[in-house]
């Protein structure tokens, strides 16, 4: 791969960032965004600027560019978050926080997500973000850091999606957006009020044929939130499905093939047509309302997922008796119930609000497994080789309490009980395959508290300390270390210790800067055990510890000139040594990680930069991100190359009689860099690397009118 080094491109972001030192003593007024209680800290009336927690809001307008098919498009300028597009739709966004999360291979692992309150994470801690729309959202918040333990199991940080509420005058979008590799995005989007209902619905199309070969894929899409005033009080329906049928998988690559041809799909890929299809449908109710000072919000929510996924597992491994076949799929449901309280007064004196809550969450599923072949011919459904009902169910309770204690000074503390159970029935007991058949429960209290200081009005400090614990998921329990029948129940929780320090500043032109320094070590960590015969195993190695340090920049540097920045440091290594397997088909780890050890799929430093020219009904900004290098296994013996790459975007706006016109066109990776988009930790066949897309433009029109 002739990729450059990574500090060359570094020193393309810092380039970008040179014209905000000269602006930086003296900045314009700007215009300001909305002001939002966020949701994700639980604490109501009181603006985020005066907790003891890193949490960051993106506001999603009809200004941005781009297809809007993928959460990754808004999360770029997060410090902390890592969002990769894989290239690869059969596999979810590559999303980990603060390093919680990086050793996913699928899905969303060690993050919390939520879409309108309802939970897009499983009560096993895997989660997705497939059917979350950008068209319809109002914005997205992230919150890093101890607090985010206050969300249960695998809540190494919390990701929440919000919907915007129906108003009078709100407009209707209808929004095209076309580019390379004949991708094609066509998006509906009405909100407004009519008669007692308000509303926003949100429908999208999106195809593409892929960059890489054999990476097509389809998705349908629709999001809605209906509202009304039931007196004093508000109920909401909320409505998500998907429709994401044959995505092609067309795998990861090896490092000698990224350097012969990076669109080129693996072969077994072609072979056996690996394809992954979803197809999700949920509803859910929040009623909400407010008596004095009290408040309360109940949350029902229930849904069906079924996915169906052809894996490149060759005839002769399966022929072996306990072999699970190379064809999943998962059927079945999932629903819970949230009920929560809360309470503004006074303590001593003091402003005082306290939120109590309790959630009951569970996911039913039918899990089967068939041969991907029959006779000669590969990439079909074969014979039964599995054949399970799985039930996974959390109840939980928490409480939490913000209290200014002093003039300058508040304290924000809170715990979370949780008890997770996970159940097993196997229904496909054949000769040798007996009956895996079992049950596990995970019991954890995690306590936190921080505390925030007012230096000046505009300048805060904190502090805050707490714990935080993660259960294997289904997936991870689904296979014996031992090659053994059953479950791996003997695995552990991961539990972890969390500490954070931070300093907010921000001024009324606009200016804002946030430092926050972190540090999370964890107990019994889960990792890969061994790769055989296209299975994974997983086992508990002992101690890690993340820590870094993160900043964001926001300045103002002319009118309607702005320069955003985001800047990540991470060390996430292993704090006790530990065996791992050395190569492909390995059974047994025979090879020793050493204590001090880079965990896999965390870069050092990430990068974000952007600059924004508006004036008048223009639009003009350039990005630049950059990563470091990052190793694609335990043992370290290959990295992907560190990389930067450059975007840019412009867009006019027309006001015409009936409504407004808005063009906007985007290039991203301006300059042609090859680099590694996202890796696949520890690949069992040494496919550890997904390449990103070389130089790739698109253009759009909006419609809006009201």
């Amino acid at each position: 791969m002739n990729l450059p080094p990574a500090r060359r491109h570094l020193s393309l972001a810092c380039a970008l960032l040179l014209p905000g030192l000269a602006f930086a003593q003296s900045p314009p007024a700007t215009r300001s965004l909305p002001v939002v209680e966020v949701e994700a800290a639980r604490v109501t009336g009181i603006d985020p600027f005066a907790l003891p927690s890193s949490s960051d809001t993106v506001w999603i307008d009809d200004d941005r560019s781009g297809p809007q098919a993928q959460l990754a498009e808004a999360l770029g300028g997060i410090p902390g978050v890592l969002a990769r597009d894989r290239q690869n739709l059969a596999q979810d966004t590559q999303l980990s926080i603060r390093g919680f999360g990086a050793r996913s291979t699928f899905g969303v692992r060690g993050v919390r997500v939520l879409v309108d309150g309802v939970p897009a994470t499983m009560p096993d801690g895997q989660g997705q973000l497939s059917h979350a729309s950008l068209l319809g959202a109002e914005r997205i918040e992230v919150l890093r850091g101890p607090f985010s333990a206050l969300y249960g199991n695998s809540s190494g940080g919390v990701l929440q999606v919000h919907t915007a509420q129906g108003r009078e005058g709100d407009p209707w979008r209808l929004r095209l957006n076309a580019g390379a590799d004949n991708t094609l995005s066509v998006g509906a989007h009405l909100r407004g009020v009519q008669g007692p209902v308000d509303y926003n619905v949100a429908a999208n199309h999106f195809r593409t044929d892929g960059w890489r070969d054999h990476s097509a894929a389809r998705r349908e899409s629709l999001n809605a939130r209906l509202g009304t005033a039931v007196g004093e009080d508000r109920l909401e329906l909320l409505v998500n499905y998907l429709d994401a049928p044959n995505a092609q998988d067309p795998l990861g690559l090896t490092r000698a093939q990224v350097a012969a041809d990076p669109r080129q799909a693996t072969a077994v890929a072609h072979q056996y047509n690996t394809r992954k299809s979803v197809r999700q449908s949920q509803a859910g109710l929040v009623y909400s309302g407010q008596r004095a000072a009290h408040r309360f919000r109940l949350t029902g929510y229930a849904g069906q997922r079924e996915v169906t996924q052809f894996l490149a597992i060759p005839p002769g491994p399966q022929a072996n008796p306990l072999h699970a076949g190379g064809v999943i799929g998962l059927d079945g449901d999932f629903g819970g119930l949230d009920a929560r309280w809360g309470w503004n007064g006074e303590l001593a004196g003091r402003a005082l609000d306290v939120t109590a809550g309790v959630n009951a969450d569970r996911q039913r599923q039918h899990r089967t497994g068939h041969e991907n072949f029959v006779g000669d011919q590969l990439g079909v459904r074969g014979r039964l080789r599995r054949d399970q009902r799985d039930t996974v169910s959390n109840v939980d309770q928490f409480v939490q309490a913000w209290w200014q204690w002093s003039p300058r000074w508040s304290l924000l503390a809170g715990a979370r009980h949780s008890s997770v159970r996970f159940r097993s029935e196997d229904h496909y007991i054949v000769g040798r395959n007996p009956d895996d058949s079992g049950s596990r429960r995970y019991q954890a209290t995690t306590p936190v508290a921080g505390v925030s200081f007012e230096v000046t009005p505009q300048w805060r400090l904190h502090a805050a300390v707490g714990r935080g614990f993660e259960t294997p998921t289904f997936n991870e329990l689904g296979y014996r270390a031992d090659g053994q029948a059953g479950l791996a129940l003997g695995l552990s929780a991961a539990r972890s210790r969390n500490v954070e320090i931070g300093s907010k500043w921000q001024a009324q032109d606009g200016r804002r800067l946030e430092v926050s320094l972190f540090r999370a070590d964890t107990d019994d960590e889960l990792a890969v055990a061994s790769n055989t015969n296209g299975r994974s195993t997983y086992r508990n190695i002992g101690r890690t510890r993340r820590q870094g340090a993160e900043l964001s920049w926001h300045q103002p540097l002319a009118q309607d000139l702005d320069l955003q920045v985001a800047w990540t440091w991470l060390q996430a290594e292993v704090r006790s040594a530990y065996l791992a397997c050395a190569g492909s088909g390995c059974a047994v780890p025979d090879t020793p990680v050493a204590a001090g050890s880079r965990l896999p799929g965390v870069p050092r430093q990430q990068a974000f930069a952007r600059l924004e020219w508006q004036p008048r009904d223009w639009l003009w900004a350039a990005e630049v991100t950059g990563s470091s290098d990052t190793v694609v296994n335990d043992l370290a013996t290959e990295r992907a190359p560190g990389y930067a790459v450059m975007n840019v975007e412009a867009a006019r706006r027309w006001t015409l009689r009936g409504g407004d016109l808005r063009v906007f066109a985007r290039v991203d990776n301006l300059l042609g860099q090859g680099y590694i988009g996202s890796v696949i930790v520890n690949d069992g066949n040494g496919r550890y690397y997904e390449p990103g897309p070389d130089r790739r433009g698109s253009l759009g029109v909006q419609w809006s009118w009201r």
